[in-house]
C-alpha cells in the first residue's frame, strides 16, 4: 500500500518549572529551558506519518520573541539540518524553550510549499492571543466553513485549506475581551467541526493545550514524568524518549491534556457518545511499535495475518513461500507463515532512497514503482508464492511489483493475499484518498458483496494467479474493538459524521480527474 498515505503527526513537549539546581531526568543535560531539543527526536518517530514537511514552535519567556516558529519542506532531518551539527546546533539554540510543539506534514489538502507546513503561528500584541497550532486530522465540513468565512465582507484567506480555517476558528473564540477556559474555547470550535481534528496549541503566554476530537479518529498519546508532560500522535515517541511504559495513556476523546503554569490536567471539553477510531492506523498507518487506545499495533497486524491463515485454499508444498510487501505487511506476513508453517522470507527487498510515489501522477508512480522494490531470485526462482499486503488502493504499484517478481525473480505463481477488506469508499478524515474512480476495487464490485469471481477478476487484472481479501468482520476482531467503535467508511461507505455523508454522495458522482472531493465541492 506504499501509494496510500496519511497526513500528519503531531508533538508536544512541557517543562514545568523546577529549581535551577534541578533537570529532567530525560534531559539532564539541557534542562528546563532548552526541552524544545526534545521535539526533533519525537518528529522521527511519528515520520511515518508525513515526509513534506516538519516544524517546531518554541516558547520561551527569556526572549523578547516569546513564541518562535520555524519550518520548512522536507523530512525531519532535512529541515532540521540533523547531518551537519553546527546548522543544528544553531537551529535549536534559536528555537530553545521550556515548551514546544512540533509537526510534519502530507498533504490531504492545500499546496505543497512552505507556506502549508506547520505549526501555523498567529503573532499578536496580546499574549493570550498570539498562539501557534499543529493539526492532524481532516475537517470534512471544511468547504461549509471556508464559504462561512469568505461570506464576510473583507474577509481573505490565504491558504486553500482547513488548518487556516481552524486558526481563524480559534481567533474568533479569542476576540475583543474574551479568554475562555480551554475546555470552553474547545468546546466552541467542536460545535462547528465536522471530522478528525487532533491539535497541539501554544500560546504567548506558556499555555500548552493539546486536544482530540469527540470520536477520538486519529491516535493521541501523553505520558508524564517528574517535571516533563510530553503528547505525540503514537506512543512510540514517548517510549523512545524514556517515558516508562506504564506512564504512556491515550488522550480520551473530547478531552484536552492542559498544561498551564504549574499546573497539568485533562479536561473534557465535548460528549463522546460513540467513537470512531481509523482501523487503518492499526492495520497499515501507525509505527508498529506503537499502542493506541490499549491496542497493540504489533498484535493487531499479527491477528490478521492469522486470519489470513485460516482462510487459505492454496496447496502448501516444500516450494511454497510466504513474502511480504515491505515493510509494514511483515508482521502479518510472519503469522501467515508461521500458522500455515511454511518459511517466512524477504523475497521483495526495499530501496529507501527512491522517493515518494504517492505524491507523483500516475506517470512517475509507475516509474519509481518498478524501483522501489527488488525482487531476489534466490528466493523466489520457482516458488509458489503468497504475497502478503497490507491493502491495495490504486495498484500502480501492486502491478508493477508481480510483474518484476515473474521476470526477474522468477516466481513460478503468486498469490495475493490481502490483510484487509478491499476499499471501496473515499477517506475524508485525513487518508488522501478521496474520489471513487481512483480506487481499485469499486470498478469490480460495482457495490455488490465481494465475491470469489470478483477476487479472480481483480486477480487477472493484477497479473496474480489469485487474489483474496479478508472480511469485513475480521477486522474488528483483529484490533479488539467493536464495530461500532472503528472508522471503517473506506470498507463500508458509512460515514461516522454528516459532512462525510455528504461529501460521499459528491463522490459518488465524480471522477478522479475532478480533483479531489473536498476541494471540487468547494466549486
Amino acid at each position: 500500500m506504499s501509494d496510500l498515505h496519511h497526513e500528519c503527526g503531531l508533538a508536544a513537549i512541557y517543562h514545568l518549572p523546577v529549581p535551577e539546581a534541578e533537570t529532567s531526568p530525560l534531559c539532564p543535560a539541557q534542562g528546563q529551558e532548552e526541552v524544545s531539543r526534545l521535539v526533533p527526536r519525537m518528529l522521527l518517530d511519528v515520520q511515518n506519518r508525513g515526509q513534506l514537511s516538519a516544524g517546531i514552535t518554541a516558547w520561551n519567556p527569556t526572549r523578547s520573541q516569546l513564541l518562535a516558529t520555524y519550518k520548512d519542506v522536507g523530512t525531519v532531518s532535512e529541515v532540521f539540518r540533523m547531518s551537519h551539527r553546527g546548522k543544528y546546533e544553531s537551529l535549536m539554540e534559536q528555537h530553545a524553550g521550556r515548551a514546544a510543539i512540533g509537526h510534519v506534514r502530507y498533504a490531504t489538502c492545500g499546496a505543497d510549499d512552505r507556506g502549508y507546513a506547520q505549526p501555523l503561528e498567529r503573532p499578536h500584541i496580546q499574549r493570550r492571543k498570539w498562539f501557534a497550532f499543529g493539526f492532524n486530522g481532516q475537517l470534512a465540513n471544511y468547504p461549509d466553513l471556508r464559504a462561512e468565512i469568505l461570506a464576510a465582507a473583507e474577509h481573505h484567506l490565504a491558504r486553500d485549506n482547513d488548518t487556516e480555517v481552524i486558526m481563524h476558528a480559534i481567533g474568533r473564540e479569542l476576540a475583543g475581551d474574551a479568554d475562555p477556559a480551554p475546555a470552553d474555547l474547545l468546546a466552541a470550535i467542536a460545535g462547528r467541526f465536522d471530522g478528525a481534528w487532533n491539535l497541539a496549541i501554544l500560546d504567548a503566554r506558556g499555555r500548552l493545550i493539546v486536544a482530540r476530537d469527540p470520536l477520538g479518529i486519529r491516535p493521541l498519546e501523553y505520558a508524564r514524568l517528574g517535571p516533563l508532560v510530553a503528547a505525540a500522535s503514537e506512543s512510540v515517541a514517548l517510549l523512545n524518549l524514556g517515558f516508562p511504559a506504564e506512564s504512556i495513556r491515550s488522550l480520551e476523546p473530547g478531552t484536552a491534556l492542559v498544561v498551564d503554569g504549574h499546573e497539568v490536567r485533562v479536561d473534557r471539553f465535548a460528549a463522546s457518545s460513540r467513537r470512531a477510531h481509523c482501523f487503518f492506523e492499526w492495520a497499515y498507518f501507525a509505527n508498529v511499535a506503537s499502542t493506541m487506545d490499549e491496542r497493540s499495533v504489533y498484535l493487531t497486524r499479527k491477528r490478521l495475518g492469522e486470519e489470513l491463515a485460516a482462510l487459505e485454499t492454496v496447496p502448501i508444498d516444500a516450494d511454497t513461500v510466504v513474502v511480504p510487501v515491505p515493510d509494514t505487511s511483515k508482521a502479518a506476513a510472519d503469522a501467515m507463515a508461521y500458522r500455515l508453517r511454511v518459511p517466512a522470507v524477504e523475497g521483495l527487498i526495499r530501496n529507501r532512497y527512491t522517493g515518494r510515489t504517492f505524491i507523483d501522477g500516475a506517470a512517475s508512480r509507475r516509474a519509481k514503482a518498478e524501483t522501489k522494490y527488488t525482487p531476489l531470485r534466490e528466493v523466489l526462482d520457482g516458488k509458489r508464492v503468497i504475497l502478503v499486503e497490507d491493502s491495495i488502493v490504486r495498484s500502480t504499484t501492486m502491478k508493477v511489483l508481480l510483474g518484476r517478481m515473474r521476470s526477474l525473480g522468477g516466481a513460478r505463481e503468486i498469490h495475493v493475499r490481502v490483510a484487509c477488506p478491499p476499499i471501496v469508499a473515499p477517506c475524508f478524515y485525513g487518508i488522501d484518498m478521496s474520489t471513487i474512480d481512483e480506487l481499485f476495487a469499486p470498478q469490480f464490485l460495482r457495490g455488490g458483496p465481494l465475491t470469489a469471481a470478483a477476487q479472480a477478476a481483480m486477480a487477472e487484472r493484477l497479473g496474480a494467479d489469485s487474489l483474496a481479501y479478508l472480511p469485513l468482520e475480521a477486522v474488528a476482531r483483529s484490533i479488539g474493538l467493536g464495530v461500532g467503535d472503528l472508522c471503517q467508511a473506506c470498507l463500508t461507505g458509512d460515514y461516522p459524521t454528516p459532512a462525510g455523508e455528504r461529501l460521499y454522495e459528491i463522490a459518488l458522482g465524480q471522477t478522479a480527474a475532478g480533483g479531489r472531493t473536498y476541494e471540487t465541492s468547494t466549486r
